[in-house]
């Protein structure tokens, strides 16, 4: 799988949860300022605003930012007007990084994300370089809880029309064709379940081991420094995140 959960948990291992919200918001913000341009501020008719919305529910995202943000959007014509973009390239050892972007410069952001590659071990491809590795799949994370029945998730996921079903200790995660992750994921919620994680997300086909160290090292903090970065919404890649990682 996609390697989300296991990353959301280190990140909370780090204990950097005030600064991450204050980063995730403002992102989420900008996600919903794009939703609100490209598709007005009615999130009935709007799958992308709504989708955006949810999102930001699941990050605890206030309501008055939210409510906030999309009045803005709708309200101010002559907002900064962003744009979608992807980076793709490799980390240390080969590992395959798709970076997903909203900018309002291009530059800036080319230079920033080509900075977080070359000071971490990796290298910024060409568009296409690594994208064929990824398929594009609405992604829907639910915390296990114990008066969930695995396998009535699982048979309704598939009920539903999902594509695949998995499951571990802590989580299961449900994947969909894009087109079909509005109305399984809203379908789920009616049925009271609550979400770790509800989004489209890119999924690595496989996904590749590191056993050095320093290489170990080196994706954390590429994947933090890209992060770390207003223009940047998601990071994918094809590692295999160890199970026992720790993060100092």
């Amino acid at each position: 799988m996609s390697g989300h959960s296991k990353w959301s948990n280190i990140k909370h291992r780090k204990g950097k949860e005030d600064a991450r919200k204050g980063k995730v918001f403002t992102k989420l913000a900008r996600a919903i300022t794009v939703a609100v341009k490209e598709g007005g501020s009615e999130p009935e008719y709007n799958p992308l605003l709504k989708a955006a919305i949810e999102k930001a529910k699941i990050e605890n995202m206030p309501n008055d930012n939210i409510d906030r943000s999309i009045k803005k959007a709708a309200g101010d014509q002559n907002e900064n007007l962003f744009e979608t973009i992807n980076y793709e390239g490799y980390g240390p050892a080969g590992i395959a990084v798709l970076v997903s972007c909203l900018t309002d410069n291009r530059n800036r952001t080319a230079s920033d994300v080509r900075h977080s590659f070359d000071k971490f071990g990796g290298n910024l491809g060409q568009s296409g370089c690594v994208s064929f590795m990824f398929d594009k799949r609405g992604l829907v994370v639910i915390k296990r809880e114990d008066n969930i029945d695995e396998e009535e998730l699982m048979l309704k996921a598939i009920d539903m029309g999902a594509v695949d079903f998995s499951s571990n200790d802590e989580e299961f995660e449900i994947l969909t064709n894009p087109e079909d992750f509005n109305i399984i994921r809203d379908k789920l919620k009616e049925d009271g379940y609550d979400f770790v994680t509800a989004e489209i997300s890119y999924i690595p086909q496989n996904t590749i081991k590191l056993s050095e160290e320093k290489d170990i090292k080196n994706m954390v903090k590429m994947i933090e420094s890209l992060e770390d970065n207003d223009d940047v919404q998601e990071v994918y890649y094809n590692w295999e995140i160890p199970d026992d990682l720790e993060v100092e």
